[in-house]
């Protein structure tokens, strides 16, 4: 046994349990430990978003659909940054499950060099399109506010992909507490930053839509400390101090992550583009339709945040799985992780049908938004099991390492099918926002069927060729 091995006891134990066969029960406990962290996190993130939005309500509706109009502009191209570093979830896990501990290191490493290449054309595509989805067409007060918001939320952007590549590090070495420890603390520092910044207190100037901007950047250089923090701690714990020992660049191991990075950002870009596309579709109605479908967008999203911790999940297990040469479990964690999601989903949808009053007045008791969110979120409820689906299964496919197919199905569906269709039924037909959520629905229920089948299909190759371990 090498002197790296022998240092990494309690990880080469967890390693072995994933080696050895293990009943349908202690999977699922093992799933859940994983993801309910990770669900914890994705529920923290997206709790900031409303928080902004119930913040900047009392400015009036056009203050809401500027910050939801300036978040939609804005997290296609930051969102692209993350999904760059998604690879680490299948090199990091599958180097863990492997025993390839100083692997995870170098990948990580790798990942933040990545991140500081990109953040600079991020930030430039930001500017650029604040300007182009502004423009005519829009109501000009919402389209001043969404720029002076995006212009300062814009940097917040290389905090923002630190925090993703460490936080992907640490759910790939299965430490995912800190993770959900910063998200659930950067919201009271959110929370804490739009009560100053908005309406001025402590002596600040009463900023509005931007002193939430502000806030929410605080909020990530906080986010990405609290993670560096754990990875630095994570490391001194098995003698291999994080800075002493950073690697250098790596061009093969950049070419891998980027190979898998590349499209799963894509995957990520085009789907959130999808929802933002809708929402600036959404802009040239009026501004009650806006409001609404920004309301109703953020419920979508909230209900989304624990299939895509589960997700998330689901690539770890998967990873560890098949690092360790046991393809049945990788399998068996994908199937499990994918029941999860669609379960959560349906009592989600029941929820939209049965009582959609109480929770659209959480955002607002204007009764034109009250009542005509109340019909879009009976569509959003006919598409919650098929998110669950796509979502977990795009996680499990990629812990084998395949990120290109859940590309192509978000570029044919979203954009080939549901928002052409969407846009017709909106603008040509007269549905209004009811046509756009019709159309995002088409394009959910397609994915969820294509990523499922390929899941199957793809899970069921690698049991053919890793053998079971015995």
């Amino acid at each position: 046994m090498s002197p790296e091995n022998q240092i990494q006891t309690p990880e080469i134990e967890v390693f072995e349990q994933h080696r050895r066969p293990s009943g349908l029960g202690e999977e699922l406990r093992a799933l859940l430990t994983l993801a309910i962290p990770v669900v914890l996190s994705e529920l923290g993130w997206m709790t900031m978003t409303i928080v902004d939005l119930i913040m900047v309500g009392r400015l009036g509706p056009g203050a809401i659909g500027a910050v939801g109009l300036g978040n939609a502009i804005y997290y296609a191209p930051s969102l692209f940054g993350i999904g760059l570093l998604l690879g680490l979830d299948t090199l990091v896990s599958q180097s863990w499950g492997a025993h390839r501990f100083d692997d995870c290191h170098r990948s990580l490493a790798q990942g933040m060099y990545i991140a500081m290449a990109f953040t600079p054309l991020l930030m430039l595509s930001m500017l650029a399109a604040q300007r182009i989805f502004t423009g005519h067409g829009v109501d000009p007060a919402v389209a001043h506010l969404t720029r002076s918001y995006v212009l300062i939320l814009n940097w917040g952007t290389f905090p923002l992909l630190v925090y993703g590549g460490f936080r992907r590090y640490l759910q790939g070495v299965g430490r995912v507490r800190p993770v959900t420890f910063a998200l659930i603390s950067a919201n009271l520092v959110n929370l804490a930053g739009n009560w100053i910044f908005i309406y001025g207190h402590f002596g600040m100037p009463a900023l509005g839509v931007r002193g939430s901007a502000l806030s929410t950047v605080f909020a990530r250089v906080y986010m990405a400390a609290v993670l560096v923090y754990a990875a630095w701690a994570h490391e001194s714990e098995r003698g291999h101090a994080l800075f002493e020992h950073w690697p250098a660049p790596e061009p093969e191991r950049l070419r891998a992550l980027l190979k898998l990075g590349l499209p799963a950002a894509s995957q990520v870009v085009l789907e959130v583009a999808a929802f933002g596309a809708a929402t600036v579709m959404a802009s040239h109605l009026t501004p009650i339709a806006l409001a609404t479908h920004e309301i109703v967008l953020s419920c979508a999203a909230y209900t989304y945040m624990v299939p895509l911790g589960i997700s998330a999940a689901a690539a770890v297990a998967v990873g560890h799985a098949i690092g360790a040469g046991n393809a049945a479990r990788a399998r068996r964690a994908g199937l499990l992780a994918i029941g999860l999601g669609a379960g959560f989903m349906a009592l989600m949808a029941v929820l939209f049908l049965t009582i959609p009053r109480p929770i659209l007045h959480i955002w607002t008791r204007d009764p034109h938004v009250v009542a005509l969110g109340a019909h879009i979120l009976a569509i959003v409820a006919g598409f919650q099991i098929f998110d669950g689906i796509q979502t977990v299964s795009t996680g499990a496919l990629r812990g084998l390492g395949e990120t290109r197919f859940p590309m192509l199905m978000n570029l044919t569906a979203y954009w080939l099918m549901g928002l052409p269709l969407g846009a017709v039924l909106c603008f040509e037909l007269k549905w209004g926002l009811s046509g756009l959520w019709t159309g995002l629905t088409l394009s959910l229920i397609t994915i969820a069927v294509w990523l499922c089948a390929r899941w199957v299909r793809d899970s069921g190759k690698s049991l053919a060729a890793i053998p079971a371990a015995g």
